[in-house]
Formats: C-alpha cells, sequence, structure tokens
C-alpha cells in the first residue's frame, strides 16, 4: 500500500515544526530593525535640532489643530490623548507647522501676529506681538 503525502509533511519533518520558527525569527526582526529604524531617526532629529541656529522670525498664526487619539487597554479602560499642532506663516510666506503643549495651544489664536522662535523642527516659542504684521 502506498503512503498518502498530504503535503504537510516533509520528509518525515512536519511542515510546521520547519515553516513555524522561520516566521517567528522573521516577525521578531522585522519587528526589532522597525524599532531600532525608529530610535535611529529620533536620535538624528534631536542632533539635528540642537546643531540648528535658534531663529527668531516675524510670524502670524494661520491655523490651530488638533489630534485625538483613543485607547483602549486590556478592555479595562480606555485613554484618550490630544496633540495640539500650529501653523505659522513667516515674511517669505512659508508656512511651518509646530506641535505645541496643550496650556500654550489654548492662548493662542489664529491671526495672531508675534515673534516665533524655533529650532530645526523644534517649536521653542511665540510672543505675541501687534506691531508685527506678515
Amino acid at each position: 500500500m502506498t503512503e498518502f503525502n498530504s503535503g504537510w509533511e516533509m520528509g518525515g519533518f512536519d511542515f510546521m515544526e520547519r515553516i513555524f520558527p522561520i516566521l517567528f525569527i522573521g516577525v521578531f526582526l522585522i519587528i526589532f530593525f522597525t524599532v531600532i529604524v525608529g530610535v535611529v531617526r529620533s536620535l538624528f532629529t534631536f542632533f539635528k535640532n540642537n546643531s540648528s541656529p535658534v531663529l527668531h522670525v516675524p510670524a502670524k498664526i494661520v491655523t490651530k489643530r488638533t489630534e485625538v487619539s483613543h485607547h483602549h487597554h486590556n478592555n479595562t479602560h480606555d485613554t484618550t490623548s490630544t496633540t495640539y499642532y500650529v501653523t505659522f506663516q513667516v515674511e517669505s510666506g512659508d508656512r511651518i507647522e509646530f506641535r505645541i503643549k496643550g496650556k500654550e495651544y489654548g492662548l493662542l489664536a489664529e491671526g495672531d501676529y508675534g515673534k516665533l522662535t524655533f529650532q530645526g523642527t523644534r517649536y521653542l516659542s511665540f510672543q505675541q506681538e501687534n506691531n508685527y504684521k506678515i
């Protein structure tokens, strides 16, 4: 009688016993390298910002926006976080969006003029001054 090979057995070894370790290691390596790339990018941005000059430029607030994210934790509770962004227009007409703290977000209004201080992609402050016009 001939033995039926279902395709799930290969040379006396179970197919899943051979493929599972490869898949497990592959997924682990993908996650590991994704984390490493994220850390390297963050460090690169941090050092690039630190080496950039601190700029003080006249600017106008052209828009504000928020981004709300919801997180579910093991079906026991939910948390919500809000990220705040402000877009400034500088004298050249360029627009720059920065992430800012919620407390400062509440003090700023669209149409405000003032002096924007930033370093690379890092927002430092905005001093409202009515005598600035863009």
